[in-house]
């Protein structure tokens, strides 16, 4: 004779397998500027696509930081990597990922997410960041304007 799952049992396997036969969420896109640097020397820019699960949203995508101050004798220095947020209502955490140096950063929304940049070492830099949402969602932006 078969004894009956006890309730717990059967509600966390309903719970387990209702994601299941969940349709994917719509990936969202944001376009992410700002400026990293003691005086904004650094324009960052990159477009980041979230990624979702149970608990968080993670936003993942390349990078360019270009070097827009005058010490610039043969041309802007560029570099490119990856940047991965975690956004929450006015906090944003994420790492930046530059010529094989990972940085983490902590930021606060105020006008816009203002923060500092950790890297190894223990070299700090601020960064200063908007969040705006692409054409294609409906979403309104995140940019202060």
């Amino acid at each position: 004779m078969r004894t009956p799952l006890p309730a717990c049992a059967l509600a966390c396997s309903v719970f387990a397998l209702a994601g299941v036969g969940a349709p994917a969420a719509r990936a969202q896109s944001l376009e992410v500027m700002g400026y990293a640097g003691a005086l904004g020397e650094w324009e960052v820019t990159a477009t980041i696509t979230a990624r979702s699960s149970w608990w968080w949203t993670e936003f993942t995508g390349p990078l360019t930081m270009r070097h827009v101050g005058l010490c610039s004798q043969s041309g802007p220095e560029e570099k490119t990597g990856e940047v991965r947020l975690q956004l929450s209502a006015a906090r944003l955490d994420g790492t930046l990922a530059v010529a094989g140096d990972a940085c983490t950063f902590s930021a606060h929304l105020s006008d816009a997410y203002k923060g500092v940049l950790r890297c190894a070492g223990g070299r700090s830099t601020p960064l200063t960041l908007w969040l705006k949402d692409l054409p294609n969602d409906s979403k309104a932006a995140r940019s202060p304007g």
